[in-house]
Order: structure tokens, then sequence, then C-alpha cells
């Protein structure tokens, strides 16, 4: 796969990244469900084969549990991809989560991740929300410190707005940002990502695919069978009346795949890859099956056509 600069870093990253917050597991409250861990490891191991050079993580991803996976995944490989993950969600004995914004708490988090990820830096730390907001600056502040000490190469924020992004630029750079975008979630196109086009800030997109949405893979009886800790049973989007109008969306994406021999996921991957603001795309997979059926969006293309036919669909949808 080609590679692209990710903002004002060295990094040049595959246009896809292997996105690791479903293989965290089961007993948390952001949960897919339970997860094979051997799955889990093959997953990214096969993406990293398959040319995918950076994995995204975060500690709150299984309380802790994705990170090591992630670790076991790359332990003796011998050009290990970039790792990206994310701190300021916090959870007690109890495995409740709470947001930290504080100094004292975002150092904790680092060191903790370093150890479970068993690196000696991490490529790119991200703040994972800005909240609480009355502790963003100094827990930017604290981002930079952990950077000038050489225990992270790179400073990004997660879900922030232009907003709250010039905030943080105001005491050091970002090179990254990640917002959710999808053909179902195009709200950074208004703001979010010309900002950083104009910026040089990286972007990551997660939830191309709407959180398996847009795979080719959902279906009515599959949403109507989420398991109890599935956090998608209570999104909206899994359920009616816009579980139909996605499911006709998806038909759409399987007709403008068929000719290209790409799936839905991979037609509505590279439709968030087409916007020149967009660095590269998180792709979850629980299997190494799941990854081989979205790889292919890391080098295809669509047409103009292609790409009007999807937006005057996506225009008549409701809202």
């Amino acid at each position: 796969m080609h590679k692209r600069v990710l903002g004002n870093t060295d990094m040049r990253i595959t246009p896809i990244g292997f996105g690791s917050w479903a293989i965290g597991g089961g007993g948390w409250a952001y949960s897919w469900g339970e997860q094979d861990d051997g799955d889990a490891v093959e997953a990214i191991q096969r993406a990293v084969e398959l040319g995918v050079n950076w994995i995204d993580t975060a500690a709150v991803y299984g309380l802790g549990h994705s990170e090591e996976l992630v670790a076991r995944a790359v332990a003796g490989m011998k050009h290990k991809p970039y790792i990206f993950t994310k701190c300021s969600l916090v959870w007690n004995e109890q495995r409740q989560i709470t947001n930290n914004l504080k100094p004292e708490s975002i150092r904790r988090e680092c060191e903790a991740s370093l150890k479970r990820l068993q690196v000696d830096a991490i490529d790119l730390y991200q703040l994972h929300w800005p909240n609480p907001e009355a502790d963003m600056e100094a827990g930017w502040q604290e981002m930079a410190r952990l950077r000038e000490e050489g225990l992270v190469r790179h400073i990004g924020v997660s879900n922030f707005s232009v907003a709250q992004l010039q905030r943080v630029m105001a005491i050091a750079p970002a090179a990254s940002v990640q917002p959710p975008y999808s053909m179902l979630r195009p709200a950074a196109e208004v703001e979010l990502l010309p900002f950083c086009l104009e910026h040089n800030i990286g972007v990551i997109v997660y939830s191309p695919m709407l959180s398996g949405m847009l795979t080719g893979a959902m279906t009515r009886e599959r949403a109507a069978q989420f398991s109890v800790d599935d956090w998608r049973r209570q999104n909206k989007e899994f359920q009616e009346p816009r579980l139909s109008a996605n499911l006709e969306l998806v038909e759409l994406l399987k007709r403008i795949g068929a000719p290209h021999k790409l799936s839905p996921g991979e037609v509505a991957i590279a439709w968030t890859l087409r916007n020149p603001a967009v660095s590269g795309a998180i792709v979850g997979g629980r299997n190494a099956s799941q990854v081989e059926g979205i790889i292919g969006a890391g080098e295809f293309r669509l047409s103009q056509q292609e790409i009007g036919i999807i937006d005057l669909h996506i225009a008549g949808m409701p809202k």
C-alpha cells in the first residue's frame, strides 16, 4: 500500500490502520462482546502481513487487555508497526470508567500503557476525549512533557472540536486528530477536516464502516441478536427505522463494489479516504478473515461518478 505522511510528523502511514477496540473482549462498558484472544492476535498479524503499518488502540479498550494483545501480536516481528494509543479514560476496581485529564493521571496512564505494550516509547499518544474540559490545557501540557522526555514520540487528540483543538495548539502543536467519520457520520467535513488540511494536522478517522453497519455482514437478525454486553444494542443506527435505511445503503455499496471485486465495507472505507484531509482510516478486525475482507480499501479509489451516486443516495436518506 502507498503511504501518506501523518500531519507534521516523520511517520508515513498506510491508508488503513488496524483498530483494536473490538478485540478488547467483554465485561466492560463499551464492549463488543466476547472475543477469542487467539483470533485477535492472528487478526493483527494478518493485517501487518498484508502491509498495514500502524495499530490504533487505547488503554480503556478491554480495560488494558487490548494493549496487552497488541504487544503479544507484534512480539518478535522484525519490522514492527507504529503503535498509537490513547489516555484520559480510567477505571477502578469495580470496572467503572471515568474521564480524567489531570497531569498526574495522564503520566500514570502513560507508564501503564508502556508496560502493557512492552515498548520504550509510544509512537502517537492521544487524549481520548476532551473531558473534563476545564482540565484540557493542563492535560495537554503533560502530554507535551511526555514527548519532551521521550516517553512518546508524537502527541494528538481524539474527539476534539476545532475550538478545543485551537486551545491545545496554543500550548503545543498537535500531530493528529481522530474524529468519527463515515457516510453516516459526515459531520467532520464541515469544519474539522478543512481546518486540519489548512494547518497540516494529520487525521486518522475511526468507525469508517460505522461499527460494522456498512461491512455487508450486518443483517436485521444479527443486530437483534447482539450479546447483552455489546454496546451497539443501544445504538440507534442498529435499530429501526435507521436500520432498514442503512441496510439499503449497504446494497448500493455492494453494487458499486461488485465490478471491482470489493466488499461494501471496502467501498465505505474508500469513501472516507477520498477526502484529502484524511491521512488514514482505522479499521477493526476480530479475526484474520475480517482483515482480509477490508484490505482492498487501501488501494481502491472511487471514481467521481461513484462518489456522486453514493452522495445522492445519502442525501435522500432519513435524518
